[in-house]
């Protein structure tokens, strides 16, 4: 089984925060993305997955507090599973660049990842992370 969805000009409106300060608001996101999955359902490899997701294009953060500076620019992100009837593993990552109300800069980058054994029997996780940098 194959399935492909892509998305134009797609725009989400949600409750977020600052990545790097915390500071509660809202992000409106524009994007164009593509995801994509591919399972195999008989045979020897009957069980065996993959996915991806990849979407890239503007945000715009408005701080709760007037006080804090608002910022807009651009993300990309990307996800990507494998699994089969002996482990799974998923990693994402996600980047953006923004400019603030005040001039100031917004740098983040996120990378996570896990790793799972015998995820239908017995799961157990041999690798877990989420590693993130603000500049």
């Amino acid at each position: 089984m194959n399935f492909t969805q892509t998305f134009h000009n797609a725009v989400q409106t949600m409750p977020s925060s600052n990545p790097c300060t915390g500071a509660p608001g809202i992000v409106t996101i524009t994007y164009n993305g593509v995801a994509h999955a591919t399972f195999l359902t008989s045979g020897v490899g009957a069980g065996t997955g993959w996915e991806t997701f990849t979407a890239t294009g503007e945000f715009a953060f408005a701080p709760a507090d007037p006080s804090q500076p608002s910022f807009s620019g651009k993300f990309t992100t990307w996800d990507g599973d494998n699994e089969n009837l002996r482990n799974f593993t998923t990693t994402a990552t996600f980047s953006l660049r923004g400019t603030g109300s005040d001039g100031s800069t917004l740098s983040f980058h996120d990378v996570a990842h896990i790793t799972i054994l015998n995820p239908l029997t017995n799961p157990t996780i041999v690798v877990s992370f989420d590693k993130f940098s603000c500049g």
